[in-house]
């Protein structure tokens, strides 16, 4: 899809099956599985596709994926990995290669959006890009709890940490992308905005992960402060919408893109996920 002067496209970062519960939170299933299928085991589907942002001199990539090669076994029938990620050779799609991603912009730094930064070396997987990162997530996921410490996995630091930048509230990257501060899902939690040329797109990552999630109560079971996501959704989600905003997903399997009527749940226009193979 282009907003303005701005490509943005799939990568294909890998998918994983997490439990309907999990992400569903305290939803009944006979309400979230009307909106988003599931499997036997009560299963979800979902991406873990980072997004380019190609601009006039820059390349961007938004948070990175599961990686290839990089999880156990057991973490790949926990997680119900149906597909591994393949950055380079999305990337070869666009005549790119991993040396050419000048920028990587991480929401937070959760296993399913950051085992993709590096290889089992601890070697950048962008090795020339600036890394941003907001602080308070940079330091969980350095220090992770008791409870954090499941997703936030030391085997993703790796030398990025040279070229990592962090923020505390706002940062603007580059001209027309800002990523802000919400919390909710992640103590470090962030979200990014995107403008050019008068139009408009948002990644709300995963306070905001699939389609069915547009109601700002229907937050996930792994959020760390549910109730943060949930005012952070009540806040940006109505203003998105009247303000005309498209919504980008890096976990739905259908949809990666969409706008809602002003009803805050009618979907008004979408972009359906490309199929990897």
């Amino acid at each position: 899809m282009k907003i303005g002067k701005f490509e943005i496209d799939v990568l294909n970062g890998g998918d994983v099956q997490m439990d309907g519960g999990a992400i569903f939170g305290v939803v009944p299933k006979p309400l979230w599985s009307k909106k988003y299928p599931f499997n036997d085991n009560n299963q979800v589907p979902l991406a873990a596709h980072p997004m380019l942002i190609r601009t006039e001199d820059s390349r961007i990539v938004i948070d990175a994926g599961i990686g290839k090669g990089r999880l156990t076994e057991k973490q790949m029938r926990n997680y119900g990995v149906g597909q591994e990620a393949a950055i380079e050779k999305s990337l070869a799609q666009f005549d790119l290669t991993v040396d050419d991603i000048d920028m990587v912009l991480m929401t937070h730094m959760h296993f399913d959006h950051a085992t993709g930064l590096v290889d089992d070396e601890g070697r950048s997987t962008f090795p020339n890009a600036r890394h941003y990162i907001q602080q308070d997530e940079w330091h969980e996921f350095v220090s992770p709890n008791i409870r954090s410490k499941a997703t936030y996995w030391r085997s993703n630091r790796g030398d990025y940490e040279a070229r990592t930048i962090l923020f505390e509230k706002s940062c603007t990257p580059y001209p027309g992308i800002t990523m802000l501060h919400t919390g909710g899902h992640s103590f470090g939690h962030a979200v990014i905005e995107i403008e050019s040329d008068g139009e408009k797109a948002v990644h709300m990552s995963d306070i905001f992960p699939t389609v069915a999630h547009v109601n700002p109560l229907w937050v996930s079971a792994y959020d760390d402060f549910p109730m943060q996501s949930i005012r952070a959704k009540e806040r940006l989600t109505k203003k998105y919408i009247m303000d005309d905003y498209w919504f980008l997903f890096y976990h739905d399997m259908k949809y990666f893109a969409a706008k809602f009527d002003i009803d805050g749940k009618t979907m008004t226009e979408t972009i359906e996920r490309p199929k990897f193979h």
